[in-house]
């Protein structure tokens, strides 16, 4: 049998989605299960997307440029524009498929194997798995739930660059722990960046998502790295279109913008219907952000709340993206996300949860979860209900 490579072997395996089995199962014995592992918005798609998609009037589903439509790329352009960064569509805005892409281009026009990436603690656990696939290392700061996951010293941060280190990557409102980065965190960035000629990643797909009237600022708009910034942007979160599978890729830097198109013409275009449904997307009220806004508000009291209330849990009230790291008193949280599954429940419900220690790649901190606050509000409070019980019962076992 041939064999298989190294690099595969050591993919790390998705936290969000490796209990999948023991939810099924559970289901299979007539179990309701909560789903708070995975961040996908139950929130409808804009009215304006979906029409456009039932009347498409095509006879043929075509590629597109490989940097995506240019009358996609000139609304994404005019999208920018309102919130005070201009771009050239053509020669700074490429289209994706998904944010995932977008990242992973950006990675392979950076980096050369075994080159190293700094990232704060805890993040997107898909990370990993980009930089394994580009063979780069990843370098973390671990950011703390004491101080609500804000950005690690800046001292720390610039303590881990070396000969090798080719990037600082952020998400800003961020997954796992919808921190919202501070101006004065942004310009600290900046200096590093600047200091050390660095790129600055900065995955901004939660843009909208900012609570408690505090305001998001972008690395677009950090002035004097300029050719530093690349921009990781999707409609999947935004629109409530994970589906759709379109992102982009955005930078002033057009030497690799020029490049980033190399490996877009190699996997030919994004995804023409995605496309379409993401210029359509750009017509979408403005009124539709306020009422989500407004909703994930609600839904993201009721869990930290809720959990706060319970003796021992500490969870940082986010201020941003639809998601919460919650530490329990416990000490392996991996377990007892799939001990709820397999052999609680509470009035025939349970809840599925993402295991933090996989949003970590350096630190050895079990005791956390990740919690996306994507379902209605009647059945966030019988999730976090049943999260509370099921904790009395664990601590009383193990």
């Amino acid at each position: 049998m041939p064999k298989l490579s190294n690099k595969g072997k050591v993919m790390p395996s998705s936290p969000i989605r490796k209990l999948v089995p023991f939810a099924e199962n559970a289901k299979a014995k007539g179990t309701t299960v909560y789903h708070l592992n995975i961040g996908q918005p139950d929130i409808e798609t804009p009215e304006v997307v979906l029409e456009e998609l039932q009347n498409i009037d095509r006879k043929v589903i075509e590629y597109s440029h490989s940097a995506g439509f240019i009358s996609y790329r000139k609304g994404l352009a005019d999208y920018y524009k309102n919130i005070g960064i201009s771009l050239n569509p053509e020669k700074e805005i490429m289209v994706t498929t998904g944010g995932s892409e977008a990242l992973i281009f950006a990675f392979q026009c950076c980096f050369e194997p075994g080159d190293e990436i700094i990232i704060p603690e805890p993040f997107y656990a898909n990370y990993n798995g980009f930089a394994t696939s580009c063979g780069i290392k990843v370098v973390s700061v671990t950011a703390k739930i004491e101080n609500g996951f804000a950005l690690p010293p800046i001292a720390e941060l610039e303590g881990k660059i070396t000969s090798k280190t080719k990037g600082i990557l952020i998400c800003n409102p961020g997954n796992p722990t919808g921190y919202l980065y501070k101006k004065s965190e942004m310009n600290a960035l900046k200096d590093i960046v600047k200091k050390h000629d660095l790129f600055l990643f900065a995955d901004e797909v939660y843009r909208e998502f900012c609570y408690d009237r505090l305001e998001h600022h972008s690395a677009l708009k950090l002035s004097e790295i300029e050719n530093n910034v690349v921009l990781i942007d999707s409609v999947s979160k935004r629109y409530s279109m994970c589906g759709a599978r379109v992102g982009a890729l955005i930078s002033k830097n057009h030497d690799f913008m020029e490049m980033a198109l190399k490996f877009g013409q190699a996997r030919l275009s994004p995804p023409t219907l995605g496309q379409i449904a993401g210029e359509a997307a750009l017509k979408t009220p403005s009124t539709y952000f306020s009422e989500v806004i407004d909703e994930y508000v609600e839904r993201r009291d009721i869990v930290v709340n809720g959990l706060n209330k319970i003796e021992g849990v500490i969870c940082p009230k986010p201020q941003g993206a639809f998601y919460a790291i919650a530490q329990f008193p416990i000490k392996d949280a991996d377990h007892f996300c799939q001990w709820i599954l397999e052999s609680f429940d509470y009035d025939g419900t349970t809840v599925m949860m993402a295991p933090a220690s996989g949003f970590y790649a350096n630190s050895k901190i079990k005791n956390q979860v990740r919690i996306a606050y994507v379902l209605k509000k009647d059945l966030l409070e019988k999730a976090v209900l049943c999260i509370g019980k099921a904790l009395e019962v664990y601590q009383k076992s193990f």
